[in-house]
């Protein structure tokens, strides 16, 4: 049967960089809270090597980092996570930590909390990015050490495609608008749209959702920083559902068995416009 009543359930997304929940899972993460399951998020870095990083960052401008932070926490708010924690790893450099650092910090998160599910990167990275394939590996590490009732544990990829149609409607928006003007065609500072979801495993479990995609979009939109000369910012709340509105998540093969609150969510077909 349909879902409509999470409390009691909790679920923690452990991801790498400010954004990454937003653009990866915002959509499920806003609909489980919505629905009163209690949504953590694990960020293992503040994102400080990101876009606008470097010596043309105007002078007395805050660090990126504290900017990053500051975007993530508003994000956060629009999707009605009950809980984020920072981590103060180097952006770029988790591939390169010691894995047990990464990996206890995972535990921790996971044994202090104890969710009924974790979600996080599939082994593509959503688009290959080294820092998203050392979470998955180490996050998957983690649960699998887990013997006494470890949590149900999710890999998020994307569709095929999905960012290519994002950046096809920012050339239809740009066009309409000046036909002159070069239409943005990165996401998120990634240059090649095509490579998001490219090679991904197949899903498992495919999210439709609904109306749970205008605040994905609003969430991404506070992410300021990252957006400018991007295709992302010329999504408006009437294209979201189509092009933000399906998630893809694959059934990892450690941590718990047998079907989670977001099987029986998915059994909708699309999702309720969320109260906001």
């Amino acid at each position: 049967m349909p879902t409509s009543d999470l409390r009691g359930h909790s679920l923690l997304a452990v991801l790498a960089h400010p954004d990454d929940e937003s653009l990866a899972c915002g959509g499920l993460l806003a609909w489980c809270s919505a629905l009163g399951a209690r949504t953590s998020l694990l960020c293992l870095t503040h994102g400080e090597h990101g876009q606008g990083e470097g010596p043309a960052r105007p002078a007395g401008a805050p660090p990126l980092a504290e900017v990053r932070a500051k975007e993530l926490r508003e994000a956060a708010g629009i999707l009605g996570l009950d809980d984020v924690t920072i981590l103060d790893h180097e952006d770029g450099m988790l591939p390169w930590l010691e894995a047990g650092r990464l990996e206890t910090d995972i535990l921790q998160a996971i044994q202090s909390g104890r969710p009924d599910v974790v979600i996080t990167f599939d082994e593509d990275g959503l688009y290959w990015h080294p820092d998203h394939l050392a979470v998955h590996e180490r996050t998957t590490a983690a649960v699998a050490t887990l013997r006494d009732h470890p949590p149900a544990l999710y890999y998020v990829s994307m569709p095929a495609g999905a960012m290519r149609a994002v950046v096809d409607h920012a050339a239809t928006v740009t066009a309409g608008r000046d036909p002159h003007v070069r239409p943005p065609r990165s996401i998120l500072g990634v240059a090649d749209a095509d490579a998001f979801g490219a090679l991904a495993a197949p899903a498992t479990l495919v999210v439709e959702t609904g109306g749970f995609a205008r605040q994905k979009l609003r969430a991404l939109h506070c992410h300021r920083s990252q957006l400018e000369d991007g295709a992302l910012a010329l999504i408006d709340g009437e294209s979201a559902p189509r092009l933000l509105g399906i998630e893809h998540y694959r059934r990892a093969p450690v941590g718990a068995h047998g079907d989670t609150f977001l099987e029986r969510l998915t059994s909708h077909i699309g999702a309720p416009s969320p109260i906001v």
